[in-house]
């Protein structure tokens, strides 16, 4: 009897171990980022990775720019500046990987967005998920999309396996309005996806709080990055310093909280789960007068001439404003007279839309959308019905940050995030 007693403490002993190793892993992470395009959050979560950089198996960096200028070589400039910091971070933590290895798993992704149907040719970057993603490992890859889901739905469609094998978490909101096709591909073909969709929880990270006990975005370089390395020097020059860095609340969830319950606390919000996934059709010469929920799917429709031949670019396109400056968003032939583009809001709004092309069945429709500020939204027949891990902003009005969805989520811990970030801009002194 006591043999056994003695075997069972052994065995218990041994498997207490190796689920103590694996709970001390470090989570294996792709990140697919558009920086260098647009927006330069991008640069200072980049920043903020390479800075807790051994925390981290990073797998890939894929440029991913589905709208602007953003490249490989971007990637590359912030890995440079990292290698002049390293000695100084080395000197308080292990594990930092070095700049070479970093360049060798920087890839080049898609630039610009995919087409209707949501995906095209395989890239740099694609190649790479698939890669990283077959790996063999007892954890999934964690892939971190900090910009268009092109390479990411490029992947999947090139390789369904992988499927099983990551887990995503995207920022989504203006990404999704500029990802509208590969958004719309991914989700009707791959519902079963473990899939963070943050339309707007992020958002509440960095904007304005007027409760004086939370750290304000626009002090925080002047008291704690100002002079600290190479890396806290470039900072000044992405929103002269003020913290936004929208895209790294993909990595605070991985760096507090069970990132393994989208549902419960994490730095990186909190999620709920949904089963569809919104999506309006219109008639483009009718227009719509129903209320559509922000970051909803909307594909406008056309009857117009056949063509002999699919054309490679449509002379179709729809304009809406932004600010002061004209978008424009290139439609697309379907065959047998059929035309659709696919657009994504992203913010509550009345959306005043009009279309423009040398045929004159699509030439001149204008309208305006009612979007407003809760998604999902109602059920309607045309929803895209998802799986039982996908999720996304709380909907629960009391978690509201102002006009935020899900964003009281992330911003009660927003000090706790920049403080900590704190103690390790002091080690670049």
């Amino acid at each position: 009897m006591k043999k056994t007693i003695y075997f069972l403490l052994i065995i218990f002993g041994i498997t207490s171990l190796k689920a103590q190793k694996s709970s001390d892993l470090k989570p294996r992470i792709l990140i697919s980022t558009d920086i260098g395009g647009t927006d330069p959050d991008d640069n200072q979560s980049m920043i903020h990775l390479l800075m807790y950089a051994d925390k981290f198996n990073i797998e890939g960096l894929v440029s991913s720019p589905s709208f602007g200028n953003g490249s490989k070589d971007e990637i590359s400039k912030m890995i440079g500046l990292y290698e002049k910091d390293l000695p100084k971070l080395k000197k308080h933590s292990s594990g930092f990987p070095t700049p070479k290895y970093l360049r060798s798993v920087s890839k080049q992704g898609l630039r610009g967005n995919a087409p209707y149907e949501g995906y095209s040719k395989p890239t740099e970057g694609s190649e790479w998920i698939i890669k990283s993603a077959r790996k063999k490992s007892a954890q999934p890859l964690w892939v971190l999309v900090w910009g268009g889901l092109e390479d990411v739905a490029q992947a999947l469609h090139d390789a369904p396996d992988i499927q099983t094998k990551i887990k995503i978490y995207w920022i989504g909101g203006p990404n999704k309005k500029w990802s509208a096709n590969s958004y719309s591909y991914i989700a009707k073909n791959f519902p079963d996806l473990w899939f963070i969709e943050a339309n707007s929880t992020y958002y509440a990270f960095f904007s304005k709080n007027d409760d004086p006990k939370i750290l304000k975005s626009t002090e925080y370089y002047d008291q704690y990055i100002k002079g600290n390395g190479a890396m806290g020097k470039d900072f000044k020059n992405y929103y002269k310093g003020e913290i936004k860095m929208g895209d790294s609340p993909t990595l605070f969830y991985l760096m507090h909280g069970n990132p393994n319950d989208p549902t419960g606390e994490s730095w990186g919000g909190s999620f709920e789960k949904i089963n569809r996934s919104a999506q309006v059709i219109v008639d483009g010469a009718k227009g719509s007068s129903e209320e559509i929920a922000f970051c909803s799917l909307i594909e406008f429709r056309f009857k117009g001439p056949v063509l002999k031949e699919n054309p490679v670019s449509v002379p179709f396109h729809m304009e809406t404003m932004h600010k002061k400056d004209v978008q424009k968003w290139a439609g697309s032939y379907l065959g047998d007279g059929n035309y659709a583009l696919k657009y994504v809001p992203k913010g509550a709004e009345i959306l005043t839309y009009k279309f423009v092309s040398e045929i004159p069945e699509l030439n001149g429709h204008e309208g305006k959308l009612n979007i407003v500020n809760l998604w999902p939204g109602k059920e309607n027949p045309t929803y895209i019905p998802l799986g039982n891990t996908w999720f996304s902003d709380q909907s629960d009005p009391n978690l509201y940050e102002g006009k935020f969805q899900g964003g009281k989520t992330i911003s009660k811990w927003k000090n706790d995030i920049l403080l900590d970030w704190a103690k390790r801009w002091e080690w670049l002194k």
